[in-house]
């Protein structure tokens, strides 16, 4: 048996960021996956919002900043191996930048990967 660590601190890969993975907290459907430094970390403990490390901008990222389609926290969680972040968050508005609820609405079809009408809205 596996003792777990009463402790736990997340472990930043090499350019200092943890993923993290945006779910909502009432339907468990998952929505995006994003990036934190330990200060979008900090913030987003302290905020009760999330706030992201955009590795394109190279800057924290308040979600829906500019869009309103903000996530606010209802929990955050580690996941057992320190490297990975889970979000559960009351989304507002639409998870991902093409407006869509959540940003995962490709699925395989006959060799291809094509959008899933029931999710891309």
């Amino acid at each position: 048996m596996t003792t777990i660590p009463s402790t736990m601190s997340p472990h930043w890969n090499d350019q200092g960021l943890i993923p993290v993975i945006a779910q909502d907290a009432a339907s468990g459907d998952v929505l995006m996956l994003a990036w934190m430094n330990r200060e979008a970390l900090a913030l987003t403990l302290a905020e009760g919002r999330a706030v992201y490390w955009s590795r394109s901008r190279a800057a924290l990222w308040r979600k829906g900043e500019t869009s309103g389609h903000i996530q606010k926290l209802v929990d955050a969680r580690l996941d057992c191996d320190g490297d990975t972040l889970l979000l559960k968050v009351e989304q507002r508005g639409a998870a991902c930048h093409t407006g869509s609820r959540t940003c995962f609405f490709y699925c395989p079809s006959e060799g291809q990967w094509v959008t899933d009408p029931g999710e891309h809205q």
